[in-house]
């Protein structure tokens, strides 16, 4: 006698169909799609760091990792001296006071504090501010907490940076938090003393919430240091800055980061960390504490070798005759598609073709369409072999 199974439907909450397509995961596809054809696959689509870890701070990791007070749980929201190393980084680059104890909040990296901080703070029906283009996590955030977006035009015209008037009224009727990023991702554009003064100035006039995002904030070219948020005037009155050691110390598999300024908000988002985690292994949080304390050699060293790459891909881009601009901060790259191509067909030209990835500009929003992003994330020899690679196509 047969047995009829009932087939079980597994039907996921709606917050999971809601969720934007992971952008990053598609791109590395397609690579590994290409790679696995026993091609030479120069990846330059992805933003993750190629330089090791500074040897102290491997080494403060592999003392601390047998210290057995690692071993049993940490603080809910971290060990103390880390939030002090904390402060005292942003006392000595930015001239900025924090205190440790109420204005510093420890994140799993500087991408779950960008998720949490929409959980955090917005319901159904409220509005988040996005730059367009931009990093596309902002979107999963805003999509988990039910709210909507409303998306700021960046464009050369105005330097990537938003226009604060040209914003939608009806949406600023309902918007309660904004995400700004400088350096920016993905046009290496970087914002000056003016810009945050004006973007206080608004958020005290309309009550959004400042969410600054300075993933890059060691990264400026030129002689020039990248201004932090937190540096002007009332900055800690209406927002956080989230700050990550991914980019600055190449720890980016660490998952290191955090959360800086306002002690509500930080307050806030340790109460949502404290149901999703127990804090960061010790080990790690001590390593992290001597990154921020400790020599900053390895910074500048790793700023001129990104300022030095820019040079090498600016020199080849000239050669094959793409035109465009260099970025003043970030390792990324903004290159404008030549005519005739979307982002995306160009993407998968160079990809086809030269075997080379760059990430197409339309998947960090609509204002993208028209360029790809290119990393400044290998040697010289590659980047310039992925630029003249790509000229061979004799496009330009």
């Amino acid at each position: 006698m047969e047995t009829q199974v009932n087939e079980h439907v597994i039907k996921p909450a709606d917050r999971m169909t809601a969720l934007p397509t992971q952008f990053f995961a598609k791109l590395v596809g397609k690579a590994n799609a290409q790679a696995a054809k026993g091609r030479d696959v120069i990846n330059l689509g992805q933003g993750n760091p190629d330089q090791p870890t500074p040897p102290h701070i491997v080494a403060k990791m592999q003392e601390a990792s047998a210290n057995p007070m690692y071993h049993r749980y940490p603080p809910f929201s971290g060990y103390s001296f880390l939030k002090e190393a904390v402060a005292h980084r942003y006392k000595e680059d930015y001239g900025v006071e924090v205190d440790p104890a109420t204005e510093v909040a420890i994140l799993f990296g500087g991408k779950t504090g960008l998720v949490e901080i929409s959980q955090c703070l917005l319901n159904p029906g409220d509005v988040c501010l996005v730059p367009d283009p931009g990093y596309p996590d902002y979107w999963s955030g805003v999509a988990l907490s039910g709210a909507e977006m409303s998306f700021m035009p960046l464009t050369a015209d105005n330097r990537f940076l938003p226009d604060y008037n040209a914003i939608d009224q009806e949406a600023l009727k309902r918007a309660k938090l904004m995400f700004i990023n400088y350096p920016n991702n993905p046009t290496g554009a970087v914002a000056d003393t003016k810009f945050y003064e004006e973007t206080v100035a608004f958020a005290r006039r309309t009550g959004v919430v400042v969410a600054s995002d300075f993933a890059y904030g060691a990264i400026g070219f030129d002689g020039k240091k990248p201004v932090s948020f937190l540096q002007t005037p009332g900055a800690k009155e209406v927002g956080v800055e989230f700050y990550t050691l991914s980019k600055t110390y190449n720890m980016a598999g660490w998952r290191v980061g955090f959360a800086i300024g306002n002690a509500q908000i930080v307050s806030l988002i340790n109460l949502i960390q404290d149901h999703y985690y127990c804090s960061l292994f010790g080990g790690i949080q001590e390593a992290a504490a001597l990154a921020l304390t400790g020599p900053q050699d390895c910074v500048n060293e790793l700023t001129a070798r990104y300022e030095s790459r820019r040079e090498a891909v600016f020199g080849a881009l000239e050669r094959i005759g793409w035109k465009a601009d260099r970025p003043g901060g970030s390792f990324f790259c903004w290159l404008p598609v030549p005519e005739g191509y979307t982002s995306e067909s160009f993407a998968d030209l160079v990809l086809e073709q030269a075997d080379v990835v760059v990430a197409p500009g339309n998947g960090f929003g609509t204002h993208g369409e028209g360029y790809v992003r290119l990393g400044l994330l290998t040697s010289e020899d590659r980047l310039i072999e992925a630029i003249e690679r790509i000229g061979k196509l004799g496009i330009f």
